[in-house]
């Protein structure tokens, strides 16, 4: 499970990436592959994500809930804050040790930090869709978190509204992102 550190670090590296090239102009208005969120709303939600597993992890307080403003008036500045500060948290010794209390219940590190490493994965990719940038799109390592999904029993028990809905079909072909979105309910 060590290895899921360095997943988080690459996903943190391609949609901070992915963040960088989408905050211009309209492009936070964006339609995304989430149902009813644009740009912004899937990056206050990626943001205030990373602040609060961080928190978690790391045993302090995130300041703030996790619908709350976390983007104020420069999201790309929010969003390297929160990578550094959710990295710092990650790289804790004892990071995948103990328990992380989150709204699903309490969950064993590794299995957070899963969790963790599919929602900055997927949020990415859910920007990159939006802006017309899935070439930002680190496929191999959506690759790797779509084989790790299947190796631990799937997302069946994670499939209702607001988290995961039925998984949309996507050609096997298809980019290993457009298959990791489409396993997670997202039409892209």
């Amino acid at each position: 499970m060590d290895n899921v550190i360095g997943q988080i670090d690459r996903a943190l590296d391609m949609t901070g990436a992915i963040v960088v090239a989408a905050v211009d102009g309209d492009r936070l208005a964006a339609s995304t592959p989430c149902p009813e969120w644009d740009v912004h709303a899937v990056l206050n939600h990626a943001v205030g994500g990373m602040h609060l597993f961080a928190a978690e992890v790391s045993g302090t307080d995130a300041g703030a809930g996790h619908d709350d403003d976390w983007l104020g008036i420069d999201p790309q500045g929010a969003f390297a804050a929160a990578s550094e500060v959710d990295r710092a948290a990650w790289h804790r010794p004892d990071a995948l040790a103990g328990t992380v209390h989150f709204s699903l219940g309490d969950l064993s590190g590794p299995a957070a930090a899963m969790i963790h490493l599919t929602e900055v994965v997927a949020h990415g990719i859910d920007i990159a869709v939006a802006i017309d940038r899935p070439d930002l799109a680190d496929d191999e390592l959506c690759a790797e978190l779509l084989t790790t999904m299947h190796a631990m029993g799937g997302l069946d028990g994670f499939r209702k509204p607001g988290m995961f809905g039925a998984e949309v079909a996507v050609p096997a072909d298809a980019p290993a992102h457009r298959r990791l979105l489409g396993y997670l309910g997202r039409a892209c």
